[in-house]
């Protein structure tokens, strides 16, 4: 019997505060607006998508850590969350982990092996394996980081439309391609998600044309907009389409995850071979 395979998306960029945990979370819930069966996998130490979706960290006993770490069933360790989605949490014991991989032969393999074991816990239940997957990462370019690109069908990068948040991207995509190179052969770069964008300043505008020129990269469209109520979300350990369900910010993540759903249907682009130098 086949297991049905998820689309797999890392949503990654090794700068903080580009609102990264934000998007998975609300393009997660989302997705599960539209039908979709949806797992959040919190790979950053910090556990903020873990703690902004109900969770406290210090009250998780069996978190990502284990599962990566020691072998521990994903399917022990998934929490249902009141958003619609389930989520594999994080807790600072997650910081070992890097440490704990880099000797283990196959460390970039450690993320994807879980998703397929969990895909084969659910082939034979009720609800069935998921349909979707976001990877939350953390912000740095180690081994976790590697090990989501390795597992991941796409990476979305989200980005604030600020002069000093893109200067990163070149060192993810160099990342991107050195994954593609040795690990994941089918690793495809989805495009920016513009976030905190303020269309009222030509600066915003202008970034994220300069972005989507320098770097070839798609736009994921719309930009998400800045506005108070993403800070208030967390604290109410859900994501801002319920708490603030017809705020501009969550209809505008509504339309990127149905802009996402697109994307995933789309045949996959033949990776062009390089020619060698002479």
């Amino acid at each position: 019997m086949s297991t049905k395979k998820p689309v797999t998306l890392a949503v990654a960029n090794q700068k903080g505060g580009v609102a990264k945990t934000t998007s998975v979370a609300s393009i997660g819930a989302a997705l599960a607006e539209l039908g979709h069966r949806v797992l959040l996998v919190d790979l950053d130490p910090q556990a903020c998508l873990t703690f902004s979706l109900g969770i406290d960290p210090e009250d998780v006993e069996v978190s990502v850590h284990h599962v990566l770490t020691q072998g521990v069933d994903p399917l022990e360790v998934v929490i249902e969350t009141e958003d619609g989605v389930d989520l594999l949490p994080a807790t600072i014991e997650l910081a070992r982990a890097e440490a704990d991989l880099l000797t283990r032969t196959g460390r970039e393999h450690v993320v994807k092996g879980a998703i397929e074991q969990l895909a084969e816990d659910l082939a034979d239940s009720e609800e069935g394996p998921h349909d979707w997957v976001l990877l939350d990462c953390p912000p740095s370019l180690g081994v976790l980081t590697v090990a989501a690109l390795t597992a991941a069908d796409g990476v979305l990068v989200p980005l604030q439309c600020e002069t000093l948040s893109h200067r990163g991207v070149g060192q993810l995509l160099d990342t991107v391609h050195d994954v593609r190179r040795f690990t994941n052969r089918g690793l495809e770069v989805w495009g920016v998600l513009p976030t905190l964008y303020d269309g009222r300043t030509n600066h915003a505008r202008t970034v994220l044309e300069t972005i989507s020129e320098t770097y070839g990269l798609e736009v994921v469209e719309p930009p998400i907009p800045k506005t108070i109520k993403f800070a208030e979300a967390p604290a109410a350990g859900r994501s801002i389409l319920a708490t603030s369900r017809s705020n501009k910010g969550a209809q505008a993540y509504r339309e990127v995850a149905a802009n996402l759903v697109e994307r995933a249907a789309r045949p996959k682009a033949r990776t062009p071979k390089k020619t060698a130098k002479k």
